[in-house]
């Protein structure tokens, strides 16, 4: 009966394969990133000679086709993608852009984000002021604005909320105003209606005093940089007097009559100052 060595058949780990080494059946080397088996004894033959080795696995790749990761990313802040051929490295963006596909959606890239409604300034009011200008915002970028206002109040209750919608450019224009308000006083409700023409600024509603209450305001703001004859602005006002006896809803619409475009919006006392008050002005396009 024969005798077989189990140890003679297993295969045989020689290391990285050299010229001078005698190899024999079932040794295994290393060559260039792969491995080979010997399947007849031989020296001096290379690995790739298919007569003396036969393959056990393939190198990998050492980057020149772009899947070696830290070939292909070679900054902080680089990302990783796929293109049509294979990985591909996104050079990271500027500062406040944002990551979106590019317009044929093939492939993703920075850019910065299009809003169509979008805050371009905001402001508080703190102390005692005898007035407040938002003015220089308007630009060509937007055709027309939105104007928020919170908890604006004033020193002394029942004051006067005086506009002026020109800016610094039309201080003195002419307007012509509509507004229509319900007040209730004590329990007893009355209306209000006004239409008249003031020649430098008129009366929005009443301030609410310093007493934990203040005005909130909507207000749009039509095409002010237009030169036409017209200027369109519409608004709408919540205020509180003496911890809520006396309250007020009004909203209005007026135009000005002056044929240069407006540069801001003013907001004035007749007789006493601003307080305090949040803003905020933002921009839509057409």
């Amino acid at each position: 009966m024969a005798t077989v060595n189990l140890g003679s058949i297993k295969f045989k780990w020689k290391g990285t394969y050299a010229g001078s080494t005698a190899y024999t059946i079932d040794d295994v080397v290393s060559y260039n990133g792969s491995s080979y088996i010997c399947i007849q004894a031989s020296t001096g033959n290379l690995p790739t000679d298919t007569t003396y080795f036969e393959q056990m696995s393939s190198a990998g790749t050492n980057g020149t086709n772009g899947t070696d990761v830290g070939t292909v990313l070679t900054t902080q802040g680089d990302i990783l993608y796929r293109d049509g051929s294979g990985l591909q490295r996104l050079p990271k963006g500027l500062a406040n852009q944002v990551l979106k596909m590019n317009s044929g959606a093939t492939a993703p890239e920075y850019g910065t984000v299009s809003s169509d409604f979008v805050k371009i300034a905001s402001g508080s009011v703190s102390g005692s002021a005898t007035s407040l200008s938002i003015d220089g915002y308007y630009s060509s970028t937007y055709r027309n604005y939105k104007l928020f206002f919170q908890n604006i109040q004033s020193n002394g209750s029942r004051t006067d909320m005086r506009v002026n919608f020109g800016g610094s450019a039309n201080s003195g224009s002419a307007y012509r105003m509509a507004m229509d308000g319900v007040q209730n006083a004590q329990g007893n409700l009355s209306t209000a209606q006004v239409s008249n023409w003031n020649s430098d600024t008129f009366n929005m509603t009443n301030w609410g005093a310093s007493n934990g209450f203040g005005d909130i305001i909507n207000l749009d703001i039509f095409e002010p940089q237009s030169t036409v004859y017209y200027k369109r602005f519409q608004w709408n006002t919540s205020t509180f007097h003496n911890d809520e006896i006396h309250t007020l809803q009004a909203q209005g619409y007026f135009h000005g009559s002056q044929n240069t475009a407006s540069t801001g919006i003013t907001f004035l006392s007749s007789s006493n100052t601003i307080t305090t008050g949040d803003w905020y002005l933002y921009g839509i396009k057409d």
